[in-house]
């Protein structure tokens, strides 16, 4: 609803007053840095020379008092950059809430502007707990979690602005939710090559998500298109506001792929946060497996099972199961039970017998890992005969490697697991030696072997715990296996989890969940599943269409209609020029999917000469434009565009065990979708 003439002029001078505010916060905040910035230089001059004639705790003193002081030019650093964002931009929206007497107009934006001459906030940052309100009320009775307790009123008023370069172009009140006139206007722009913040159109089944400061693990089940990734971000910044001495150090986000990483590069830092560590599982299991040179990809994982055919789909399925990680554990177990020292260590400084080391081995230092036992008795042999001498504490260890009765070396054992009662009893048979040789081959292991070594590895040796760590952010969750988050929380072992992904959007053609919930079995205590069932991507038309792939019915779109039905088509190399010109000429965005990278890589060389921009995407892309590209189904998932081609080789179409891959394909669209088959 459109304001008065009288309320835009109000608004467009209280706009007028926050960035004349923000220019000179910008302006006093760079000259302070800049005279801070000579005094904290000079100050560690006079340290240095000083060094030598000062009392240790004086220098100590001196020391924390400087780090206190580059502490404090870093926060105020962060906040100039925040301000220097927001300065043509400053706030997205406004509520009147009234709180007994007391009535206050609230604006909010990406970060607080504080006006100290009359001791007030002209700007309240988003993440506020005031702010709240804006995104779960409409207006009526509200309240809102403050450090003193629940703080309850009403909101008279929720206003809603589009600024541009400092100008005030519009502005509106919604008295409804946030799903209305502006949520539209976004919906409706056309995608970009990364991904935007959504802050000023948060939902309120989204906020319950991004806000949970009560539950230290969040596992979210999300639809396609219902804005998981964006939710996960928007999370971090939250968590980065809320948390003290919470930096984004201490967040680590594992992503699909690279590309994927540097779609959303983008949205921390129009949030005024630096961007956290990101990496992929399959970054973990190179960095973790040393014994062997290469690791299979996921991508590569996928790509194998619908490019060739797969010599034994049940011995994968298997390796791929949740059973196998009880197997594994039985194996570890009974070969705990039967390793031993097969004699003692005689030499000219010590005498030790088969019996005490076996003693240590298998009772003193029993509920250690076996490596850790191997390291405490040497180091204990060490201690008593050589002063704690490492280097004698390494040959000791050398020695008790070979006087064990089963080799040390995690290929052999990981190969022998195949021959153990454990597996073969669970698998219903045995596998030939060609087949166990298989897994290990050539210095290079398998996606699905990898995980299943590295649990193993995990079981005998441990993982170096990674402190520094507090929260981990999982995205497509639905692609990790249940023995991935238990390596996982092994891992970051004190850590809090925000983990989404979406059982539909499964492309692992051995592994589907029922339901994400059941990961709660692996964080145990204070973690709970929460759902996110409205979908903001695609069409009504696009969604219908998606949805009979499945046959889903309870998904909520919330786009307004294009009116373009999807259209399918026969494969007409002409008929397909032409589609992509009206596409590029229509859309910003345009991808053509193919399932394969094989089919990619045929499509690309047959458009490149009509197509000079056109792009070719795959598993190890980093940088690339949406403006037209061919990615094939597994790489594109995560990623959406204006306009999506679904392109089918009439030898490799989609079966029915791999609709859940077209369904991935199918839902990057948001405005116009072709099928070519």
């Amino acid at each position: 609803m459109s304001i008065t003439e009288k309320d835009l002029n109000q608004e467009k001078i209280y706009l007028g007053i926050t960035i004349d505010v923000i220019r000179e916060k910008i302006s006093k905040l760079g000259l302070e840095l800049y005279e801070r910035e000579d005094k904290v230089q000079e100050f560690q001059k006079f340290i240095w020379d000083s060094k030598t004639d000062m009392d240790p705790t004086e220098m100590k003193s001196i020391i924390a008092t400087n780090d206190a002081e580059v502490m404090l030019m870093q926060n105020k650093a962060k906040y100039l950059r925040r301000l220097y964002r927001v300065q043509d931009n400053p706030y997205f929206g406004a509520m009147t809430f009234k709180n007994g007497n007391e009535t206050n107009k609230i604006y909010i934006g990406i970060t607080y502007v504080e006006d100290e001459e009359n001791d007030v906030y002209l700007v309240n940052d988003w993440r506020s707990p005031i702010c709240s309100m804006y995104y779960d009320y409409e207006t009526g009775p509200a309240s809102y979690k403050a450090p003193g307790g629940i703080v309850e009123g009403e909101i008279l008023n929720k206003r809603q602005f589009n600024i541009k370069d400092g100008k005030l172009v519009r502005a509106f009140d919604n008295n409804l939710n946030i799903d209305d006139e502006l949520l539209q206007e976004v919906l409706a722009t056309e995608s970009n090559d990364k991904m935007k913040n959504i802050v000023n159109t948060i939902q309120q089944e989204q906020n319950a998500v991004i806000r949970n400061v009560e539950d230290k693990n969040l596992i979210v089940q999300g639809i396609a298109g219902s804005g998981k990734t964006s939710v996960a971000l928007h999370r971090i910044a939250f968590l980065l506001y809320k948390i003290e001495n919470l930096s984004s150090n201490n967040v680590l986000i594992f992503s699909p792929n690279q590309i994927f990483s540097e779609y959303i590069s983008n949205v921390l830092p129009e949030l005024g946060e630096e961007n956290t560590m990101q990496t992929t599982f399959h970054d973990f299991l190179i960095s973790y497996i040393e014994e062997f040179k290469e690791v299979e990809s996921f991508s590569s994982f996928i790509e194998r099972y619908y490019k060739y055919e797969e010599p034994n789909v049940d011995l994968v399925r298997y390796k791929q199961s949740d059973k196998v990680i009880e197997d594994l554990k039985l194996y570890v177990d009974e070969l705990l039970q039967k390793i031993e020292f097969t004699d003692g260590i005689d030499n000219r400084d010590f005498t030790i017998t088969k019996d005490e080391l076996n003693d240590m081995l298998k009772d003193r230092y029993s509920k250690m890992l076996l490596d850790e036992r191997l390291d405490l008795i040497a180091e204990k042999l060490s201690d008593n005969y050589y002063r704690s001498n490492k280097s004698k504490a390494r040959s000791i260890r050398a020695v008790l490697l070979d006087l064990l009765n089963i080799p040390f070396n995690l290929k052999e054992i990981y190969k022998e697991f195949y021959k153990s009662n454990a597996f073969v009893n669970s698998y219903g048979k045995s596998i030939t030696d060609n087949e166990i040789n298989e897994t290990v081959k050539n210095k290079i292991i398998k996606y699905e072997d990898a995980c299943l070594f590295a649990y193993l590895k995990s079981l005998l040796k441990g993982f170096d715990y990674r402190g520094l760590i507090e929260q981990v952010v999982i995205d497509e969750a639905q692609d990790y296996s249940l023995i991935q988050y238990i390596i996982l929380r092994n891992i970051f072992k004190k850590a809090s989890f925000t983990i989404l992904g979406d059982i539909n959007q499964t492309i692992n053609p051995y592994y589907k969940y029922e339901s994400l919930e059941i990961l709660k079995e692996v964080f145990k205590t204070d973690t709970k599943y929460l759902e996110l069932k409205k979908t903001y991507r695609s069409s009504p038309e696009i969604i219908e269409y998606t949805n009979k792939i499945l046959g889903l019915n309870h998904v909520s779109a919330i786009r307004k209609s294009d009116n373009i039905p999807v259209q399918t088509k026969k494969n007409n190399i002409d008929e397909l020029i032409n589609d992509i010109k009206r596409l590029k000429f229509e859309y910003k965005s345009l991808a053509i999917i193919t399932k394969t990278d094989e089919e990619s890589e045929y499509l690309y060389k047959k458009l490149n000469k009509e197509f000079e921009d056109i792009s070719l995407l795959n598993y190890n892309s980093v940088n690339f434009k949406k403006d037209l590209v061919i990615v094939p189904s597994y790489v594109a998932k995560g990623l959406e565009f204006d306009s999506v081609i679904i392109y089918i080789d009439e030898n490799n179409e989609y079966k029915n065990e791999e609709r859940y891959l077209y369904y991935v394909a199918c839902t990057r669209a948001q405005h116009e979708l072709i099928i070519y088959k």
